[in-house]
């Protein structure tokens, strides 16, 4: 974030991606004319979309989803025909030692399932888009740790 004398411009930077947000135009192209004179900079226009998230904007208010990045989710762990429920976890449940893996089969098969990977990308929607997630992430995120 940079200060100037009465305001602030957000530049949010990752790898070579680079957002800047502010209000007013102007300010915008001016730091984009500061940098420029620094850095190698293409000017893309308007951003549609950053880090897996849409940017949807309109009149009065600008929303973030993470749909697209969702679907390609569930489409890589095979939950294509998962279904769709309002509240991902009841807020009573546990998982407990008593339910993990006994037999040798049951130890292979898991051993094929990227299961850290799949916690870990539902961690990104739920810090990003999902709080709404946050107990089921937290919940599934916590097996083998007990």
């Amino acid at each position: 974030m940079r200060r100037f004398k009465k305001y602030y411009v957000i530049l949010l930077l990752y790898v070579d991606d680079m957002l800047i947000v502010e209000t007013d135009l102007q300010k915008i192209n001016m730091l984009k004319k500061e940098l420029s004179l620094k850095l190698a900079m293409k000017d893309l226009g308007e951003t549609k979309q950053i880090l897996g998230m849409r940017i949807i904007r309109d009149r009065n208010s600008l929303r973030l989803t993470q749909e697209e990045y969702l679907k390609k989710v569930i489409k890589r762990f095979n939950m294509l025909d998962a279904k769709p429920v309002s509240t991902p976890i009841a807020a009573h449940f546990q998982l407990l030692v008593e339910q993990s893996l006994e037999t040798e089969n049951e130890l292979m098969y898991m051993d094929k399932v990227p299961y850290a990977s799949a916690v870990g990308s539902l961690m990104y929607a739920m810090v990003c888009t999902r709080p709404d997630i946050a107990h089921g992430v937290g919940v599934v995120s916590s097996v083998g740790n007990q």
